[in-house]
């Protein structure tokens, strides 16, 4: 994914918008060219610094909470506005792939609800070794260093609901 950020609405406009997927964009932004964001409410989400601001009809995320709220929140509206993927750009072939195996998935899906290898192990009646052999190979497939990036890639790809976090 590219993110771009522009100092300004002129700039943005200049800079085709057309061609992005979604705008991530200040509230002030939004309510001085609401023509425009209207028309695109759909890509459209606003961002606020307060938990009780919001506009009508778009799609608001407040920026001032700690980074776990925010991320949760991203995960969140990701999840609802296009489960298992539906209406985002196709992923490239390499991602399309099947890249974990069931137990993979079951293993990966069990460690971002936050259980510890013993629970794991125990839940899914595999030795303790085993779990640690599916997280290392989880994580060497994934390309993935931690926890939090194996969580945004579970949620993402429906292997979790969000709520399960």
């Amino acid at each position: 994914m590219t993110v771009e950020t522009f100092c300004s609405y002129t700039e943005f406009i200049a800079n085709h918008p057309e061609r992005f997927f979604h705008y991530f964009v200040a509230m002030n932004i939004v309510l001085e060219n609401k023509e425009f964001f209207a028309e695109h409410r759909h890509k459209t989400i606003v961002l606020s610094v307060k938990v009780e601001d919001s506009l009508s009809g778009f799609h608001t995320l407040c920026i001032n909470v700690p980074e776990h709220e925010l991320v949760r929140s991203l995960l969140m509206l990701q999840q609802h506005a296009h489960p298992k993927g539906k209406n985002l750009p196709p992923m490239p072939q390499v991602l399309q792939q099947k890249i974990l195996s069931d137990r993979e998935i079951e293993v990966m899906s069990l460690i971002v609800q936050g259980y510890i290898n013993k629970e794991i192990a125990d839940k899914l009646n595999i030795g303790l070794s085993t779990v640690i052999t599916h997280r290392k190979n989880i994580m060497d497939k994934l390309g993935f260093k931690s926890v939090s990036a194996l969580t945004i890639y579970a949620v993402m790809n429906g292997y979790v609901d969000i709520n399960k976090i």
